[in-house]
């Protein structure tokens, strides 16, 4: 903001300065022809004087030249004039003065003017931006920061501006949901961790169970094989409810822990692949690589239109960073009352063994090579499809991976 002040101080004082500048040059003008006057009045006397008779249109600023021949009105003239005393008599000098004369006589003015006028929009527009835009981002730049210190319950003032009205709306939707996650992961945690002090106390009793068994067993105190077969079966059931519990606590980590969220809504083809195509165009086309999106109807799916643009995206990431770089391809196709969406890439290399996997959270290919991911990528767009009440899944033909989502007709 100081910064921005310091441009309007330099800008005033560079208008300033200019219009200094000016206002001398035309003054030094004006001072230059009003010795051109006086030079030319001093001319036509000396040829008065001398017994010539000048001509006035001899003369740039000599406006007549008037003997008095006694009329009372030889003193009388629009003009500013001097008297020249002669043998023959008295003579009236006219002159035009500078300002009278010159078709700019009043630049003076007509430049202050509209060096003012320039000033004052110039200024006011300093100011506007100031306020409108300066002051608003300076407000938000703080917001970036408050949320890498985790400061995420402070929301962001509503504001109408045109310029950061739709970022300020979009900067507290990404701090709610920055809340929310984090509230979410807590509840998580904690519910984690309760699952697993309960479900380790639980495990506490069959586990003595089974250990005083085995002493027991160790030290032969069954005898009676009736009872040994008792104690066998006693370890077997304790064993199973072992088990039991282990399998709440596999179901428990399978769950979605990353609580992806998806709203029940309805949205046009055409929006998500016109956002598509505005995201890769250029991209793919800096790399050379061939995106062709083939022809299709537009129609209403029923799903989350920023969701499935995101698994989209995914899609489309998967194909760069995976494929050869020469061809992706989106296709189009439908099948009962489902519209088919297939992004496909030249230069598969996973093996088709590989395929039933790839969806799996944390599973990644054989292909990855020194590639960086999660292999989260693909469990996140099925997860999310399904959600949205679609589906997805992956072939491999012709060394080309086709990756196809299923998208319910509204």
């Amino acid at each position: 903001m100081k910064s921005f002040d310091r441009v309007i101080a330099a800008v005033l004082a560079l208008m300033l300065l200019a219009a200094g500048v000016v206002n001398i040059i035309i003054l030094k003008t004006a001072h230059q022809k009003a010795d051109i006057v006086r030079v030319e009045t001093e001319r036509v006397k000396y040829q008065l004087t001398s017994g010539s008779t000048p001509d006035a249109d001899d003369y740039e600023y000599i406006a007549g030249i008037y003997k008095n021949d006694g009329s009372e009105g030889f003193f009388d003239s629009r003009y500013s004039y001097v008297i020249c005393e002669t043998d023959s008599g008295l003579y009236r000098i006219d002159y035009k003065s500078p300002d009278e004369s010159d078709t700019k006589r009043r630049t003076l003015i007509t430049v202050n003017t509209v060096m003012g006028v320039f000033a004052v929009i110039v200024i006011t527009v300093l100011l506007y931006i100031r306020r409108r835009v300066i002051r608003p981002f300076n407000e938000l730049s703080e917001m970036p920061i408050e949320l890498a210190k985790g400061n995420l319950s402070k929301p962001l003032k509503e504001s109408r501006s045109r310029f950061f009205g739709r970022f300020i709306w979009g900067t507290d939707m990404l701090r709610e949901k920055m809340e929310k996650q984090r509230e979410r992961e807590l509840a998580t945690a904690r519910d984690k961790q309760t699952l697993i002090l309960s479900l380790s106390h639980d495990i506490k009793t069959p586990l003595s169970a089974i250990k005083l068994y085995s002493k027991a067993l160790e030290r032969g105190l069954y005898d009676d094989p009736q009872k040994l077969s008792e104690v066998y079966t006693g370890l077997c059931a304790r064993a199973d409810e072992i088990e039991g519990y282990l399998t709440k606590l596999g179901a428990a980590a399978r769950e979605d822990f990353l609580g992806l969220e998806v709203s029940s809504s309805e949205a046009y083809l055409s929006e998500i692949i016109t956002s598509i195509k505005r995201l890769y165009t250029d991209k793919l086309s800096l790399t050379g690589t061939a995106f062709v999106i083939g022809e299709h109807s537009d129609c209403l799916l029923r799903c989350d239109t920023e969701r499935a643009i995101e698994v989209m995206q995914n899609l489309m990431e998967n194909a760069i960073k995976y494929g050869d770089g020469r061809e992706i391809d989106i296709i189009f196709s439908d099948e009962e009352d489902c519209r088919l969406v297939t992004v496909s890439n030249t230069g598969c290399t996973l093996s088709e063994d590989e395929v039933t996997h790839i969806f799996e959270s944390f599973y990644r290919g054989s292909n990855v090579g020194s590639k960086p991911g999660s292999g989260l990528g693909l469990y996140i767009a099925r997860q999310l499809m399904l959600k949205m009440g679609g589906d997805i899944f992956a072939d491999i033909k012709d060394g080309r991976m086709d990756m196809t989502l299923v998208f319910a007709r509204a």
